[in-house]
């Protein structure tokens, strides 16, 4: 899960460090209502987010998305894909847009709530998850079509 957050293994394995101390020292707070898996998991994201809005703040620059291109991502695209490959598209997006794909797409909370957890506005939660898909959708595209043109795919 670190690993969707994150733009590579280290800073997944930090992010995961991280929640694993805030796990061990908020342990004695656990009451043993609910899913211990469950509470170590939305410390996990919430760690993941913390990190985010620490790195936010040291970046103030952003960059120019293109948004051209309509392809369209079949089912048949996305079932043929290994994990790991959506994994690393997922973590090449721009951290903006990963931590909203993540929040949304991934995890299901609303715009409103997202924009609260990352302190951006609801427009822009929205503005990011669709740019999110239509990379994602136009970096899946290209692996496929590099796939048939090396006549792996059908």
């Amino acid at each position: 899960m670190a690993l969707r957050y994150a733009s590579c293994e280290d800073a997944a394995d930090d992010i995961l460090q991280d929640a694993f101390i805030k796990v061990f020292d908020q342990l004695k707070n656990y009451q043993d209502q609910g899913n211990l898996g469950g509470w170590m998991y939305r410390i996990t994201v919430n760690t993941a987010l913390q990190a985010y809005r620490k790195q936010k703040s040291r970046n103030t620059h952003h960059d120019n998305y293109s948004q051209e291109n309509d392809g369209y991502v079949s089912n048949e695209s996305l079932e043929n894909m290994k994990m790991d490959d959506l994994l690393r598209l997922i973590q090449e997006l721009p951290e903006g847009f990963r931590m909203v794909f993540n929040l949304r797409a991934i995890e299901g909370y609303a715009h409103k709530e997202i924009a609260e957890m990352l302190e951006i506005s609801e427009g822009t939660s929205k503005s990011q998850y669709a740019r999110a898909k239509k990379q994602l959708q136009e970096r899946i595209l290209a692996e496929e079509n590099e796939l048939k043109t090396r006549g792996y795919g059908s």
